[in-house]
Parts: structure tokens; sequence; C-alpha cells
């Protein structure tokens, strides 16, 4: 992958206001009902898959610019927000604890679609792999989601942390965009 720039995002605990989160669930299904409407989910997970995409996304809903809390809880109100059954796209997995949820919520998106979960939770398994150990920056994982669409098309948003420097790093993964798993597999860091 060609270097194109870095961006740190300060860690900051905590959690939005209700009333935000909210309406950044309202507005980022909003968003993404048009996106998907117009050009198909594949375009949605395209460009969930582009960081520098997903931090602008992040801002139009209503998050704060600067901050690791753009990665969870955009990726939180997208969970929120879109409905399998309706838009074509599910979200699996979260922060923390809820991320280990992952591989059973990719079983219930292969289950809905009509996929072969197997491949789904290897590819989630994998990913969180490569970018928890192979990488060693020193960002410990501690995000993963992981978007499906009905046709298999997937992406991958996590975020690790580095508590002595105060910063997190997301990593973007693209699925159509992996030839290899180990070999500069990601649509993005930052």
């Amino acid at each position: 992958m060609r270097r194109t720039g870095i961006a740190n995002l300060p860690l900051h605990g905590g959690h939005p206001p209700a009333w935000l989160m909210r309406r950044m669930i309202e507005l980022s299904g909003a968003i993404a009902e048009v996106i998907i409407e117009e050009y198909g989910t594949s375009e949605f997970i395209s460009r969930i898959s582009d960081p520098f995409w997903f931090q602008a996304f992040s801002c139009v809903i209503g998050f704060d610019w600067h901050s690791s809390g753009t990665t969870t809880t955009t990726c939180g109100a997208l969970k929120s927000a879109l409905d399998p059954e309706v838009h074509g796209i599910m979200v699996a997995g979260g922060k923390g604890r809820t991320s280990r949820r992952t591989p059973s919520e990719l079983q219930t998106a292969a289950e809905i679609f009509d996929l072969d979960g197997s491949e789904l939770v290897y590819a989630s398994r994998i990913s969180a792999r490569v970018d928890g150990n192979c990488i060693q920056d020193g960002f410990n994982l501690y995000q993963h989601t992981f978007l499906v669409d009905s046709d298999g098309e997937w992406a991958v948003v996590q975020q690790g942390l580095d508590p002595q420097g105060g910063y997190a790093r997301r990593y973007h993964w693209l699925g159509s965009g992996v030839d290899e798993y180990v070999e500069s597999p990601h649509s993005g860091i930052s």
C-alpha cells in the first residue's frame, strides 16, 4: 500500500450524549439509504472502506472531527440504523466485548443473505489477526466492525489504541480489494 499520509486520532473516553447519538443514527441511516438507493450496497461498502470518506461521513453525521470516537460512534450508529432486511447490508461487531459477537452475527448475516458464513467469519478473524499481530505498530485492537451486503461484498473498519501515546489508529479493508490477507490487504490506514 502506498503511504499517502497519517491521521492521529486522540484517544477520548466516554460516550456521546444520547440526544446526539439518536441524531447520528437517524442521519447515518438516511445518508446510507440514499447512497444504497442511488448506487447500490456495493458502493456504500466501498465508501465505508475509504478512510477519507469515512472520516468525512463521521463529521457530517455530527461527531467530533478529531477523536478516536469517530470510528466507534459512526460504526455503532450504522449498526443501529441499517436493517439487513430493508437495506441489504448487515453491520456486525463493534467496540470491546461487542466485537466478540462478530462471528455469530456474521452467521446470522449468512443465513439472511444465503452466503457462506465460514468465509465471512474467516475474513473477520484474519483481518483482526493481521491488524492485531502482523502489523506490530503498537496499537491494540479494541473495535472491530464488519459490514457485509447481500452479494457477499464486505468491508472491515477496526481500530487499535496506543495507551502510552494516547492515540488511536483505524484500519480499513475492502473484501474485493484483498488478493492476499497478508500482502497489502488494506484499503487504508488512518
